[in-house]
């Protein structure tokens, strides 16, 4: 790993973890677009990091208490701490900022607030109940490492959804700081290495945990495809890509994933 590599990754963890990171290591203190695009590429190995001790940590409860909904739950907890809830808060936002029906001005200021509405609140609990539920339906007796592999692929599949939205083409919607730091800012040879590189990972994990790698392969393309759909819907609705919108397609894919891994089986 190069310098460049390693700093671009501290700055990944720093940007988007609750995860501590030496200053020394980030090698600025500010943010600016370069230090974004460095940052935003490393957020599929940042998901595989957050979502490996998440699982680790309902796998050892597991074998502890015996207790799927229990170990579920704590891996849930387990990713939006180790976020800081950054994510929640994004998709929170989102659901207020459309579900309000305002046009894209006040809706944009609606998700500008520092308070939650109640789109915000449902989507929320929608999402973490949908994760809640799908991970036990996926813990298997006598297998509890198994949950680690399920785990990492969603989460690395929530921010592949989120890296694509740096695609050149896609604009920043008006009065979006971090949207216009990192629209445009991953190339399409980037996107494609990247995403190859955890099609391969997920295929090798599926087999690890005894699953079918093609199934599991095709349970990733599907949720892109629908992490692909919403962003085009919701930067059409708004007029391009914000923070806010980044955060929430790394929860939906998050949760997406798991439901597509139940369903794969």
């Amino acid at each position: 790993m190069t310098a460049r590599d390693r700093t671009g990754f501290a700055l990944a963890v720093s940007m988007f973890s609750a995860l501590p990171v030496p200053v020394r290591l980030i090698g600025t203190d500010r943010l600016d677009r370069p230090a974004s695009r460095a940052a935003l590429r490393w957020l599929p190995v940042l998901g595989a990091l957050l979502g490996a001790l998440a699982g680790a940590v309902g796998a050892l409860l597991l074998i502890r208490t015996g207790s799927p909904l229990l170990a579920a739950v704590v891996v849930v907890l387990a990713l939006a701490l180790g976020t800081a809830a950054l994510h929640l808060d994004g998709l929170a936002d989102t659901a207020d900022g459309l579900g309000s029906r305002a046009p894209a001005p006040a809706a944009l200021e609606i998700m500008h607030r520092g308070d939650v509405g109640p789109f915000g609140v449902v989507v929320i609990c929608g999402v973490l109940l949908l994760e809640v539920s799908t991970l036990v339906a996926l813990i298997e007796p006598g297998h509890p490492w198994h949950l680690v592999a399920a785990v990492v692929v969603a989460a690395v599949t929530g921010r592949l959804g989120a890296l694509h939205a740096g695609l050149p083409g896609i604009a920043a919607a008006g009065g979006s700081s971090f949207g216009s730091l990192v629209t445009g800012s991953v190339s399409h040879r980037s996107a494609v290495a990247i995403t190859l590189l955890a099609a391969v990972a997920t295929g090798a994990l599926a087999v690890a945990s005894d699953h079918s790698p093609v199934r599991w392969l095709l349970a990733q393309a599907a949720v892109l495809l629908i992490l692909w759909w919403c962003r085009r819907a919701v930067t059409g609705r708004l007029g391009g890509i914000t923070g806010d919108v980044f955060g929430a397609l790394i929860e939906l894919g998050t949760a997406l994933s798991l439901l597509a891994l139940v369903l794969a089986g």
